[in-house]
């Protein structure tokens, strides 16, 4: 009873092991081959030259039109600071008094001067002194006046424009010790500083309009002009500084605020492609097109320009009139030959 047992057993292993065997054939029969040898099939869309608006967008700093630092010309202590940050000034308005000892002094030499030479001069007139020693006396009172003159500009230091006080870096009291005591800058108008690439040196021109964005204001647009083209290029990023004057009627564009610059540099023949034409290269920053050429594609390196929408601008690398590839890209290499879909 058991070896019959057993021999069912084994006979039912035999029979599952025959089914499983012919389901595998069948699989096997039924899957298709792959050809490794077939080609990929890929689509492909022509691609041509396009009139393109340059439009480049830079970013800067807005500064004043101009920056004045209130300080003396020796080092002194500060008697009293008249003005605080954010004060909008007037030219000549005297914004720091500093210590007047040494201008007492001077205007005391002075007067003792001046007495001395109308004393000199009367004798002069009468022929009690010489012109020689009229004259030492003379240019002594001159030089005396224009030291005092200087001395009394760098005592009370007023300010040389119509502006606001952006910056105090001293209180009352202080000794003067080289920084500013404060800085006193114009902001209407303010202008701003962009490095433009020197392929548009020649496109560049003062009076040119130019849209300026700030994130201090959003969605609202300025406009500034060119007013300042610099004469030369810099030999290490090949860029050249042009200076855009905003005339900021309205006070609303300060210094140091972060703004983007669009300068239309005019319109030029490039050629367009479907952005799904572009790939990048693996670990680097490389973007590439395959081209079809007689049945076979080729990897071309672009220089990508703009994005148009669902297009890009192609500084170069793609031909006018190129077929290139926008579908299948994922399985070609350089040289490989393709089936274009119908």
């Amino acid at each position: 009873m058991k070896a019959f047992r057993i021999t069912g057993i084994a006979i039912c292993s035999m029979l599952m092991m025959v089914a499983c065997g012919q389901k595998k054939v069948e699989t096997a029969a039924q899957s298709p081959m792959v050809d490794p040898n077939a080609r990929p099939l890929v689509k492909l869309a022509t691609v041509k030259e396009e009139p393109v608006d340059q439009i480049q967008v830079y970013s800067a700093t807005i500064v004043g039109e101009i920056k004045n630092n209130i300080a003396p010309a020796t080092p002194a202590r500060i008697s009293k600071i008249n003005v605080e940050v954010g004060d909008n000034v007037r030219r000549g308005q005297i914004l720091v008094q500093m210590d007047e000892t040494t201008l007492s002094q001077q205007e005391m030499q002075l007067k003792n001067l001046e007495t001395e030479f109308n004393r000199i001069d009367q004798l002069y007139q009468v022929g009690g002194v010489s012109k020689s020693e009229w004259d030492n006396l003379n240019l002594q009172l001159e030089v005396a006046r224009k030291s005092l003159k200087t001395l009394k500009e760098n005592t009370q230091l007023a300010s040389p424009i119509d502006g606001v006080v952006t910056t105090r870096n001293y209180d009352n009291g202080d000794l003067y010790g080289g920084q500013p005591i404060l800085v006193v800058q114009k902001i209407a108008p303010v202008k701003l500083t962009i490095n433009v690439s020197e392929q548009y040196y020649s496109k560049v021109k003062k009076g040119d309009e130019v849209k300026i964005e700030l994130d201090a204001y959003p969605g609202e647009t300025f406009t500034g002009k060119v007013s300042l083209i610099y004469p030369t290029v810099d030999a290490m990023t090949h860029t050249f500084p042009v200076e855009v004057n905003v005339a900021n009627q309205n006070l609303k564009l300060r210094p140091g605020m972060f703004a983007r610059a669009t300068l239309n540099l005019g319109t030029l023949n490039h050629v367009v492609v479907p952005d799904l034409a572009i790939e990048k290269r693996a670990g680097s920053g490389d973007r590439f097109v395959y081209v079809y050429n007689n049945g076979k594609v080729s990897y071309n390196k672009v220089e990508l320009g703009q994005r148009l929408g669902d297009r890009y601008e192609l500084i170069s690398g793609v031909p006018n009139g190129a077929q290139v590839v926008i579908a299948g890209q994922a399985k070609l290499s350089d040289g490989k030959e393709v089936e274009v879909e119908k």
